[in-house]
């Protein structure tokens, strides 16, 4: 048996800098990675799906730029494409592991269990160690569709490994990632369905939100079947048929699978090491992320944190300071997240609805992108800005953005709200004009307006 200084389980975007970090000080780090180094972000996540919606969004503001009096002919080389999200891939793969090597992170490619209390073993090697993190994320949750199993249907784990563009798409889901990956295959010329077990898209944001992404997909062509199961799948010659809840199929060379994801940690044999799960399979954490057992720590969504690459992210940082005796929590910061759809949707903090739960004092003023200067001029008829605040203390308590590139201004309402700062603060900013940025201080104005 071989003993370390720190095991981390899991090559994610908070287990990467942990393990090297440590490594770097002169710890001794064994790191555990069943898969691609990277994680989820690396390979089959945010890199290669931005780079993807990189040449979709470009073919679909082409297609729609004709309300400007731009006509154009979009010609989709999608092999290319695609080769160039798997390079980018591979380039930032291969940055992952050169940054192990270069601390001199031993890596062990291997699933990895426990086998004791803070004792780690893959296939042939066993390891000790004193701290120990799990990093292993999450993976795609597959709905239990009679005649799914065994057919090449796509998650977005080999999405990206797609060579041909399928004249047809079925999508089963419409969170995030089935919304970004049906209208991307769809601006790149696939005819898409979505398949939407509720009555709206994206159904954990705001209705007006739903709504207005209903309305983009809708001027991408994209059909969008509500409140439907799928009862039956069958795959023959190449071609997936669906058989739906109101009786309808649907035909498509590709079927892509996107409902929801679960935690990776079957594999592990918490119970072991005395590591609790929650109902789901999520590893129990207190807000220092340890686990119930002294010395074994869990961080990204795993822990059933936010499945994002910078909670994960924040998480290491966190983690990090309250080892070194620094106190911080996995509380003590502001979250936000982002769509990348067109239009993207930019989230931070609480919606109304959300606040008033709390017993929040709040209101929620809302400006349509359409009374916005640049929004008129660019075209951009789709979205709103809105902002929440606490009408007791006057604190920014969450915004909601659905446009152009929110995914960028949502981050004026985090450093504001970061740093506790009151809607007047933004209300007397001066922001540069034309711009969508503009409209923020706009925004807050409407809070004197409705005074």
């Amino acid at each position: 048996m071989e003993t370390a200084d720190l095991i981390v389980i899991g090559s994610g975007q908070g287990g990467i800098p942990l393990a090297t970090d440590f490594a770097k000080a002169g710890h001794k780090v064994v790191l555990f990675e069943r898969d691609a180094l990277g994680g989820s972000c690396v390979n089959y996540g945010c890199t290669p799906s931005k780079a993807f919606l990189a040449a979709a969004h470009a073919a679909g503001r082409a297609r729609q730029a004709a309300k400007l009096g731009i006509n154009t002919q979009v010609q989709v080389d999608f092999p290319r494409v695609m080769e160039r999200v798997r390079g980018i891939r591979a380039r930032f793969n291969q940055g992952v592991r050169q940054r192990l090597e270069n601390a001199r992170v031993q890596v062990v490619c291997a699933e990895a269990s426990f086998t004791g209390e803070r004792i780690v073993t893959s296939k042939d090697v066993t390891v000790q160690a004193p701290l120990i993190v799990i990093n292993t994320g999450t993976s795609s949750a597959i709905p239990d569709i009679p005649g799914l199993a065994g057919t090449p249907y796509l998650t977005n784990r080999n999405f990206f490994d797609l060579k041909e563009l399928p004249k047809r798409l079925l999508v089963i889901g419409a969170g995030y990632i089935g919304l970004e990956l049906g209208q991307g295959l769809a601006r790149l010329g696939s005819e898409t369905h979505l398949i939407v077990r509720g009555d709206r898209v994206l159904a954990q944001e705001e209705a007006d939100v739903s709504q207005t992404l209903a309305a983009a997909l809708q001027l991408d062509g994209i059909s969008v079947h509500f409140q439907v199961n799928v009862e039956q799948v069958d795959y023959n010659n190449n071609i997936f048929t669906l058989t739906l809840s109101n009786g309808e199929s649907l035909a498509g060379e590709a079927l892509m699978v996107v409902i929801g994801r679960k935690p990776n940690t079957d594999a592990l044999n918490v119970a072991a090491a005395g590591v609790e799960l929650d109902k789901k399979g999520f590893i129990k954490i207190n807000d220092q992320f340890q686990t119930t057992t002294q010395g074994i720590y869990a961080i990204g969504d795993a822990a059933g944190q936010p499945a994002f690459t910078h909670v994960s992210w924040e998480d290491y940082r966190r983690l990090k300071a309250i080892l070194c005796g620094e106190q911080r929590t996995r509380s003590d910061r502001v979250l936000g997240y982002a769509v990348y759809t067109e239009p993207q949707v930019g989230r931070v903090g609480m919606t109304l609805e959300q606040a008033t739960k709390q017993g929040i004092n709040a209101r929620a003023v809302t400006l349509p992108i359409d009374q916005i200067a640049r929004g008129i001029e660019w075209g951009h008829d789709l979205g709103f800005y809105r902002m929440v605040i606490d009408r007791d203390t006057n604190k920014i308590l969450g915004a909601t953005l659905v446009g152009y590139e929110t995914a960028e201004l949502v981050h004026v309402f985090l450093s504001l709200m970061e740093a506790d700062a009151t809607w007047q603060v933004l209300e007397q900013s001066v922001h540069i004009h034309p711009t969508y940025g503009e409209a923020l201080p706009s925004l807050a104005r409407l809070l004197i307006e409705d005074d």
